[in-house]
């Protein structure tokens, strides 16, 4: 599994010409470490006297973030899997009009999966977008830079997830599917800058950054 190996050997993975893990595994991981800077915000956070009112909306969000990140960690390896199954749906023999209609129906198949894995990943990162505004206005103000990494990376995470939808959706036939799809795309990008900037210039008025 990706997730066992080292921080260098994924990287080192990532480095090589083995085209997973890729973009989609690697907006996965950014969406992790987005909810969990934000966790740690949270916890630098609670049990602080100055701090006591939000004392347990903080270990609220903590425990929220920590339980989205181990979603997104497995969601690596589930990226990294989707790309496999589409190129084993390809690999399939083709020599007799049966198997290249259980060919052609393997790969779409497979490719609308391939599509839903990112889009679960870009729902789940967007979902506690206005959890990480919490922390960084709320929060520990020793840690608010940690707080605009992880809405950076949650940005990232996002827009990178949902690249890797619209690459899919343009091989599947079916056009309701597609439809749907790239409206909630398109939705939540714009969501997902709006937070990042509204968050940004939240801090350039209230800290001398």
């Amino acid at each position: 599994m990706l997730t066992e190996l080292t921080v260098k050997e994924f990287i080192n993975k990532v480095i090589s010409n083995d085209p997973v893990p890729g973009g989609g595994s690697v907006s996965a991981l950014n969406g992790a470490l987005a909810a969990a800077l934000s966790a740690m915000v949270a916890n630098l956070t609670a049990g602080r006297k100055k701090y006591a009112e939000v004392d347990t909306l903080m270990q609220e969000l903590s425990a929220r973030f920590q339980k989205i990140a181990d979603e997104l960690l497995a969601d690596v390896d589930r990226d990294s899997d989707a790309y496999n199954r589409v190129f084993a749906a390809f690999k399939l023999p083709k020599e007799t009009d049966e198997e290249k209609a259980i060919r052609s129906e393997a790969i779409q198949r497979e490719t609308k999966y391939a599509a839903q894995v990112p889009m679960e990943v870009a729902r789940a990162v967007h979902s506690i977008l206005p959890q990480i505004a919490t922390v960084a206005q709320k929060g520990n103000s020793n840690a608010i830079t940690d707080a605009c990494v992880a809405m950076m990376c949650a940005r990232t995470a996002v827009l990178g997830a949902l690249l890797n939808v619209k690459i899919n959706l343009s091989s599947i036939k079916d056009e309701e599917f597609v439809k749907e799809m790239r409206n909630e795309s398109d939705r939540i990008e714009k969501e997902t800058i709006e937070e990042e900037q509204k968050l940004l210039s939240y801090v350039k008025a209230n800290f001398e950054l």
